[in-house]
């Protein structure tokens, strides 16, 4: 099976009976490094013939899309690259209408509608907006995959519901289709669709699969021909060849490296001299290193020989190294750039010259509050990185963070991490099942649930809690607690004590990012860091409570007090 996915696109377009073409279309097919990452891209779009500009919005949603689609991070998913792109377009196209003569009046503006395709892998991401259609030839028949936003007022009269430039925010539909060898997907305007049956169109078709473009010329002048009085555009697109599901670069060097032979002190290889050993396990051999070009301090880690058979532990072993790549932090460990080229099974990173947190948290057993806000802002600002590429850590705790001789904080270590841009290409790479450190793990990872990042929240939540109280906030209750009702009997343990200052609200935000329930945490990190540095309204607007929660011992000695008053009350009755 081929490594590189293949297609072949048919597409003709005419203004018909209009005076001009308000259709705009188009493929892109980019190199091979992109076809893997991205795809390919195949869009339409249909402008309104109320407009006399709708073709400019046309020809502006179809070349924005190309151009920006593969300008996104590669880690992010299709359907949020595209999103992210559409909305973009939208707003321009609907900021245009708002500044042109037309801004009270959208059906003179900026609108098309817009149907698109993205191949990757092993699967068509289809998205929608507005009345084209997309179709997938289905044996003999047409299978439609997108609906018509349209109103129907009668059987001549109608109005489009949704498009792009229509309003200030979209509203796009999404289908996912797995392919194969011979899948062919079809996108057309109502110009045809509405003057051709389904029938006809897949006969058409079916006749001249051997020439798509002379399938897509038929199509347009057969719909001509029935009184189309619209413009006329049409594109087939036949999957040639598919990959197997794979990151193309991470199998390619499981292939194509050696495995590093034993090293020790002085020994030098690809370009590198080694120092000592720094660390040694079941899984991997860590070293200490000096670039013989640039003379700089390095740090390689090598797999272990037990591990040398295990694929699966390879693949996340090298998609460690593709993490880092493309995470730009401060607060995350850099991978090193090197101009020559690599000839074994290794990565190389940044030394960082200082300790883990773990460490850290045993020369330091009580720690200001503002060295603890200190760290666990630096160590958010690493995760943020993460989750603006659409990456969740999940196995974020004290020996996987660094603290150098300066007090800068980095995240080191990427083994559990999933990235939603790969779920496309290869479900082999990413995880299903919990690799994260139990103590530090978020419950509803115990549950089988997917994570988000508000389960990296509470870990770096219990990370703050860990260092202030030195304890866990539930123990090892909660890798326990493997059922919805077991969670709900988690008792969260105050981090307040008497012989730490440590503010009341503070503790309120602790409890809060901890909750069990993950839509009961903070909606984002950065709201979290804000209230361990402000009290949370929240904490504010809440009620006093009661004497016998704040101070237990002045409510049992009141109450003492006031029976015994009325004891001697009694007693003096009695006497009289």
């Amino acid at each position: 099976m081929s490594r590189l996915l293949t297609v072949r696109v048919g597409q003709h377009s005419a203004k018909g009976r209009k005076a001009v073409n308000q259709d705009f279309h188009g493929v892109h097919v980019p190199g091979s490094a992109l076809i893997h990452s991205k795809g390919i891209a195949v869009a339409l779009a249909d402008g309104i013939s109320s407009s006399d500009v709708s073709q400019q919005a046309s020809r502006a949603a179809v070349s924005g899309f190309f151009e920006d689609y593969y300008s996104t991070p590669e880690p992010w998913s299709v359907k949020h690259s595209v999103q992210c792109v559409l909305n973009a377009v939208n707003s321009w196209l609907y900021s245009q209408t708002r500044r042109s003569d037309f801004r009270y009046n959208l059906d003179k503006g900026y609108v098309c509608t817009f149907s698109g395709i993205v191949f990757r892998s092993t699967t068509a991401h289809i998205f929608h907006v507005g009345d084209s259609r997309v179709y997938e030839l289905s044996g003999d028949s047409l299978e439609p995959l997108t609906k018509a936003h349209r109103v129907q007022i009668s059987d001549e009269k109608h109005y489009l519901q949704r498009a792009l430039g229509m309003d200030q925010l979209l509203e796009l539909d999404y289908l996912q289709r797995a392919i194969k060898t011979g899948s062919t997907f079809i996108l057309t305007t109502d110009g045809i669709y509405e003057f051709l049956s389904a029938d006809e169109i897949a006969s058409i078709c079916k006749r001249h699969l051997d020439d798509l473009d002379l399938a897509a010329k038929n199509v347009v002048e057969r719909a001509f021909e029935n009184g189309s009085d619209d413009n006329l555009t049409f594109q087939i697109v036949r999957i040639e060849t598919v990959p197997k599901p794979e990151l193309s670069e991470i199998h390619r060097s499981l292939g194509e490296l050696a495995f590093v032979p034993p090293l020790r002190a002085r020994v030098e290889f690809d370009g590198y001299r080694i120092v000592r050993s720094l660390y040694r396990s079941a899984r991997s051999n860590v070293y200490l290193a000096e670039d013989c070009a640039s003379k700089h301090k390095v740090v390689i880690k090598v797999p272990s020989v037990e591990q040398q058979s295990d694929s699966a532990y390879l693949e996340r072993f090298l998609l460690e190294e593709w993490i880092a790549r493309r995470v730009n932090s401060a607060n995350v460990l850099r991978v090193c750039d090197i101009d020559r080229q690599k000839s074994y099974f290794y990565t190389a990173t940044e030394y960082i010259d200082g300790q883990t947190l773990a460490q850290w948290m045993r020369d330091n057993p009580r720690p200001g509050l503002e060295q603890v806000r200190a760290i666990v802002e630096q160590i958010a600002k690493g995760l943020q990185a993460f989750h603006r590429l659409e990456m969740l850590h999940q196995d974020l705790q004290p020996d996987n963070i660094m603290i150098d001789a300066f007090g800068t904080v980095k995240i080191i270590d990427f083994g559990s991490t999933w990235v939603a841009g790969l779920e496309d290409i290869s479900p082999s790479v990413t995880r299903s099942e919990v690799l994260g450190t139990v103590q530090y793990t978020a419950p509803e990872c115990f549950l089988g649930e997917f994570t988000t990042a508000l389960s990296d929240q509470f870990s770096l939540a219990v990370i703050a809690y860990q260092m202030l109280s030195g304890r866990l906030p539930y123990g090892a209750d909660v890798a326990k607690a493997r059922t919805r009702a077991a969670q709900r009997r988690l008792l969260y343990t105050s981090v307040l004590a008497e012989d730490r200052e440590i503010p009341a609200w503070v503790d309120f935000s602790l409890r809060k990012a901890l909750n069990p329930e993950p839509k009961k945490r903070y909606e984002v990190i950065s709201e979290f860091l804000r209230d361990l540095r402000h009290p949370n309204q929240a904490f504010l607007n809440q009620e006093r409570p009661p004497l016998l929660k704040r101070n237990p011992v002045a409510f049992w000695q009141g109450l003492s007090a006031c029976l015994s008053a009325a004891l001697i009350y009694l007693l003096y009755l009695q006497l009289r």
